[in-house]
């Protein structure tokens, strides 16, 4: 039987390069869900895997970027499900959908603080140009474009408005879900003390908010 046109079939080289990526990111995935960062090594992940650790710094070079590999995956995942629940929204104001959008972000951030402090940081801090922080960055970028999105149904506020207090909230974001202080507080406490600084920020400018 003829194969369809424009069919190109997955070689068996192919298909082992993407089995060991599978099975580098299940390993990945599962230590550091049940230990942080900073109790795995990259050896652990290797032998969990059942691949050389030569062999998992063709797929990462370093813990960091194996955590990005990770928490990628969940980030975008947190991000769909919080445009969604935003877009689910009715009535007038922005506060609720902005805050329905953000709240799988702040439970992804926080399911295991270590990781979720980590993962933020090394978004910010890393190189741009690392191909996993690159993805994360587009990410958060989706994230910041979602509230300027939602922002901008509020006739006061002009896009560019928007964007800039995008940029705000997700500091405040930021700093909420991975500053020591706040490491205690329940995320249900976490998200109403991010809410009332949403709040405050967009008060100026939207004052039925």
């Amino acid at each position: 039987m003829g194969r369809g046109r424009g069919h190109t079939p997955i070689g068996r080289r192919e298909r082992a390069t993407q089995d060991k990526r599978e099975r580098i990111m299940t390993a990945a995935r599962e230590l550091f869900a049940g230990h942080g960062i900073g109790g795995v090594t990259t050896q652990q992940i290797a032998d969990r895997a059942d691949v050389a650790i030569g062999t998992l710094y063709r797929y990462a070079s370093t813990k960091a970027e194996l955590l990005i590999m990770v928490q990628n995956e969940k980030f975008a995942a947190a991000v769909d499900d919080g445009l969604a629940a935003a877009d689910a929204i009715d009535g007038q104001g922005v506060l609720d959908p902005v805050v329905a959008l953000i709240r799988p972000v702040v439970a992804c951030v926080r399911e295991q603080i270590e990781n979720g402090r980590t993962y933020l940081q090394e978004l910010v801090f890393g190189d741009p140009a690392e191909p996993y922080r690159r993805a994360g960055v587009a990410l958060a970028a989706r994230l910041e474009g979602g509230i300027t999105g939602l922002l901008t149904r509020e006739e006061c506020v002009d896009a560019a408005e928007a964007a800039k207090l995008a940029r705000v909230i997700i500091a405040i974001i930021h700093l909420s879900t991975t500053a020591t202080m706040y490491l205690d507080r329940s995320d249900e406490a976490l998200l109403a003390d991010i809410r009332d600084q949403i709040h405050a920020t967009l008060a100026p400018c939207h004052p039925a908010a």
